[in-house]
């Protein structure tokens, strides 16, 4: 059995000046506020959701990015509404958000 039931990797990459990265995108920000929400939900700790800070994960062109364990489903989100459909659909309900998938 997993040690959580989903893992969640968000990329804050940040790149040079000019460079396509997920930072960009203000994912750093948006991380603290889906933690603030999974751990509102009491959906955050052992056996349930851990939220994680990532380093580039190689879809810079997809981004901003994150992928979620163990289903290896991989998202692009624009803003907190998104996170909160991914957080509700999926983390929730083990529904995959098609709109978002990539």
């Amino acid at each position: 059995m997993a040690y959580f039931e989903h893992h969640v990797f968000i990329c804050c990459n940040q790149r040079a000046e000019g460079e396509a990265c997920c930072a960009n995108f203000g994912t750093p920000a948006l991380l603290g506020k889906m933690k603030d929400k999974v751990k509102a939900l009491g959906l955050a700790g052992e056996g349930k959701v851990r939220i994680n800070k990532a380093g580039c994960l190689g879809r810079c062109d997809d981004g901003p990015v994150m992928v979620v364990y163990p289903e290896e489903t991989w998202y692009t989100f624009v803003d907190e509404d998104d996170l909160d459909e991914i957080v509700e659909e999926h983390l929730v309900h083990g529904r995959v958000v098609e709109r978002l998938k990539i």
